[in-house]
């Protein structure tokens, strides 16, 4: 689904958002962001069943249908992110040993704030 597709239901779930609780949110951020999407769709859901208002159920479900792409995205990049960590954590841990152990009192500074 395209961007523009997606921002059209952003912002109608935002103005009966709006409407319904009082909530203002960012259709634009709502669009692009998989993470504050699944938030709002949260939201929308908990506040439908509180105020019986199944048009929020609706639009909450048609949001998270949209946004299926991009939610892959992101755990996708996070995981090549956590991969890309712990290979950086694996090659400097020895470094940092080695110069710890070369200065004693080297160990005290690394990793703290002095």
């Amino acid at each position: 689904m395209n961007h523009s597709e997606k921002l059209a239901i952003a912002a109608h779930l935002h103005v009966l958002l709006r409407r319904k609780t009082g909530r203002v949110t960012d259709t634009e951020w709502m669009a692009s962001n998989g993470s504050y999407a699944r938030e709002i769709v949260r939201f929308a859901r908990e506040r439908a069943v509180q105020d019986q208002a199944p048009e929020l159920v609706e639009w909450a479900d048609r949001l998270e249908h949209c946004m299926q792409d991009t939610l892959a995205a992101e755990l996708r990049r996070s995981a090549r992110e956590a991969v890309a960590a712990r290979t950086v954590e694996q090659t400097a841990s020895p470094a940092v040993h080695t110069m710890a152990s070369a200065h004693p009192q080297a160990r005290r500074y690394v990793g703290g704030i002095r």
